[in-house]
């Protein structure tokens, strides 16, 4: 079986250790594919590549924006010219159905083309200045970081490289990449497309290998300017100590146990659709799921049963069985969400449907978990404090406007919430009050290149997507100009 190999300076190459990955398809258990495992020496040759072309080299962060563009524009059709190919990668590696795997690589291509569009727009500014210094003229620029070191998880193995790496290389960076070493194939994929279309050598480098053994030298290195990481927030707090270090700039996209308030007006039908969507798509493996279902008291029981009811309709197969669920990730993952499910029961809650892996037919040997539900929830069980990152909601029950509220934010996260109500001054109203980056009324999940993408408190700080996603990649630079050299307009004059 062939190994996929780190992307180094423009050159494919195996890991110093000599070491291989075996990566495995959780719909059956089987070996895909072979990758090098990288130890910190291959991510110092990285970022070595990636200084170099960016101090000395320079050729990309010289290239003007429309030619940075240009060049955008030709990896957005390269990826959408092998969309089938992605899709189903993604769809082997991690579990999902291949109808969002599609979506993924669509969206991948759309995020490309946009930050393409986005980096030729007008930035900076000119500011009317003070003349106490004399005539002077100021204005701001923005600059690339420098070397970006960039870090991302399995739930979206090409979406979530694609939301880093578009708006860091359009801003003129050098950076290194590593994916996730559970699903790190779409990414090989996608620096196929990069040599392919000619990205300068050292600007974009791949490293393949595990957290420890290759992440930690990205977050301590002195010569990287900048981390940015997606996954979960132990991992995150590892990461920004490490990067204490040199000060070096910190975007970190972390966990959450995001609030769906459901008030008793909501058009119930759509709430439920809309709540499957939140807990139930990509097998609940988004960091912005839906997973607390908050319920106005007089609806629950309604709710409830026709929540249960959609839930145990769901289908479960192998990803490109194209079913509602795929598999959950890996073993590892799947042990996790199964030993969440237990402490539940334990703790008290109800179990009202699934709560066990998933075994019938195709699924017999891969990691399966059927959509599960636990009602009658209270704030100290572990299921509504932790997350689960798996196909598990927890409903509990409000009876005023301010109680929801408080629930809500009864959180040491704060990544996503949504509110379901058909009073649009009440939703409002909620809305504000949420302590999260990213909310939704009456709707749950959309998400969009064009506006930005984070959380607040132990949810992490920095945005992706959007403009503020281009300016986490950016410096800004004040530059003054005096008009008239040879006068001091303010110095007292001696002699």
């Amino acid at each position: 079986m062939e190994v996929r190999n780190n992307y180094i300076n423009g050159r494919w190459q195996a890991s110093v250790s000599g070491a291989t990955r075996e990566v495995i398809n959780p719909s059956n258990g089987e070996v895909i594919a072979l990758v090098t495992d990288s130890v910190a020496e291959d991510s110092k040759q990285a970022i070595a590549a990636a200084r170099h072309a960016f101090d000395h080299d320079g050729s990309w962060r010289r290239m003007a924006g429309p030619k940075r563009a240009d060049m955008l524009l030709r990896i957005a059709d390269a990826i959408a010219a092998r969309a089938d190919e992605l899709a189903v990668m993604d769809t082997l590696d991690n579990g999902k159905p291949l109808r969002e795997a599609r979506c993924d690589v669509d969206d991948a291509v759309a995020c490309f083309r946009y930050y393409a569009g986005l980096i030729t727009k007008p930035q900076g500014g000119v500011y009317e200045v003070s003349d106490g210094f004399g005539p002077m003229h100021a204005y701001s620029m923005h600059e690339p970081v420098g070397v970006c070191a960039l870090i991302t998880p399995w739930n979206y193995p090409l979406l979530m490289a694609t939301w880093k790496l578009a708006p860091a290389l359009a801003a003129g960076n050098c950076v290194v990449f590593k994916p996730s070493e559970v699903t790190p194939l779409s990414a090989v994929a996608l620096f196929e497309i990069f040599d392919a279309v000619g990205l300068p050598a050292g600007t974009a480098n791949l490293v393949l290998g595990s957290g420890p053994a290759a992440g930690q030298e990205l977050a301590a290195s002195h010569d990287v300017d900048m981390i940015t990481f997606t996954g979960s927030t132990r991992t995150g707090q590892t990461i920004a100590a490490a990067a204490v270090g040199n000060l070096k700039k910190v975007g970190l996209e972390l966990g959450g146990k995001s609030p769906n308030i459901i008030f008793a007006d909501a058009d119930l039908e759509g709430a439920v659709e809309w709540a499957m969507i939140g807990v139930f798509f990509n097998q609940g493996e988004v960091c912005s799921a839906g997973s607390r279902i908050l319920i106005e008291a007089s609806i629950k029981d309604r709710f409830v049963a026709r929540l249960a009811e959609r839930a145990n309709a769901m289908t479960i197969a192998p990803g490109m069985k194209d079913a509602d669920m795929g598999a959950i990730v890996s073993a590892a993952q799947l042990e996790k969400v199964l030993g969440h499910i237990e402490r539940a029961k334990q703790q008290g809650a109800t179990l009202v449907c699934g709560g066990e892996r998933y075994v019938e037919g195709d699924c017999a040997n891969g990691y399966f978990v059927r959509p599960t539900i636990f009602d009658n929830c209270t704030r100290d069980m572990d299921i509504v404090r932790e997350e689960v990152f798996g196909p598990v909601v927890a409903i509990q029950t409000f009876t005023t406007e301010a109680e929801a509220i408080a629930m809500a934010n009864d959180t040491p996260y704060g990544l996503a919430g949504g509110v379901f109500t058909s009073d649009g001054a009440r939703a409002l109203r909620v809305v504000k009050e949420v302590r999260a980056g990213v909310t939704w009324i009456n709707c749950y999940n959309p998400t969009f290149n064009e506006a930005p993408w984070g959380g607040y408190k132990m949810s992490g700080y920095g945005r992706d997507l959007g403009v503020n996603g281009l300016l986490e990649y950016q410096q800004v630079k004040q530059v003054s100009i005096n008009l008239q050299p040879g006068l001091v307009g303010w110095y007292p004059q001696r002699g």
